[in-house]
């Protein structure tokens, strides 16, 4: 497939395929499958969820169409339940500047904390947070943990006269109301068993942003190349070749892997050799042990 012009727009029409697959796999999960075997119908809808997340992050980012708008309106559903959709384009492309990658408060995503600020936590939070540097943390209390960090740094920018954050979550209230309906009226899935499938489907965006960036004196060495071509993949819509991303944000999901292998050297040199073969081998190094110590190691204080 290639782009075409229709009625005035730009048109990626595999970005526009996938999430036409994507809804279909939410519906066919959330009712046949559903019906026919429930954990069934919970490994489609936990799939769905998290394409629906993969193809939000592709819309922020200006596709399928050359009309924000129009491309947003596609993705309106907050069929994942738990993150707005205006603070997950914010926040990430907040992200994007890749001066203040890792940076444990001016980068939204990072997950290392300001040493001070971690020599100060009691005890049991040390444990958590330890435990959330491993792979399986990640997927067991990531979700939780992140969510309530996230939470709370919104509420303190709302009750900090902060009108965008607060636009963002007043517009997830419609988008959130769409797929309760759904859920409520239409789908044959309990409502509980849907939650445990919005929570399976951060749970595995988890495995994407494990190890995305690491700490490194330089920004070119703080984000990942996955050479991997396998189911992951094709969830995280190629994301996981993520320097090539952020060196070319405005490129579509489906060209990545051609322009990183016709410069795949230029690539790998960029980003100081942060490399993995697969998915594989990331959960074989580190699904019991952490990649990363929570506090970040070349942290000084802010401004350095």
């Amino acid at each position: 497939m290639s782009d075409r012009r229709v009625i005035g727009f730009d048109i990626e029409w595999p970005t526009l395929a996938m999430i036409g697959l994507c809804y279909g796999l939410f519906a066919l999960g959330t009712t046949w499958a559903t019906a026919l075997w429930l954990p069934l119908g919970m490994a489609f809808t936990t799939l769905a969820i998290a394409l629906h997340s993969s193809l939000s992050h592709e819309v922020l980012h200006g596709h399928p169409f050359n009309n924000r708008a129009a491309s947003e309106a596609l993705v309106f559903p907050a069929v994942g339940l738990f993150i707005p959709y205006l603070r997950f384009r914010d926040t990430h492309l907040a992200h994007h500047q890749d001066s203040i990658l890792t940076d444990p408060y001016d980068d939204p995503e990072s997950n290392y904390l300001d040493p001070l600020v971690w020599d100060a936590l009691p005890g049991w939070r040390k444990v958590l947070h330890r435990f959330n540097n491993t792979l399986l943390g990640r997927l067991v209390i990531g979700p939780a943990l992140g969510q309530a960090s996230f939470m709370a740094n919104d509420w303190q920018a709302i009750r900090g006269g902060n009108r965008a954050v607060l636009k963002g979550w007043m517009w997830h209230v419609p988008a959130l109301m769409l797929t309760l309906v759904w859920v409520v009226f239409v789908a044959r899935m309990p409502f509980w068993a849907y939650l445990i499938c919005a929570y399976a489907a951060l749970s595995v965006l988890k495995i994407r942003t494990f190890l995305e960036h690491q700490a490194h004196e330089r920004a070119r060495g703080r984000t990942v190349i996955i050479e991997d071509k396998g189911p992951l993949s094709w969830m995280f819509l190629n994301n996981n070749l993520h320097v090539v991303h952020h060196m070319h944000p405005k490129m579509p999901w489906y060209r990545l892997p051609k322009l990183f292998a016709a410069n795949r050297d230029r690539y790998l040199s960029r980003n100081d050799g942060y490399y993995f073969r697969s998915y594989r081998q990331v959960f074989r190094q580190y699904f019991w042990r952490a990649k990363d110590p929570v506090p970040h190691p070349l942290w000084s204080g802010r401004g350095n």
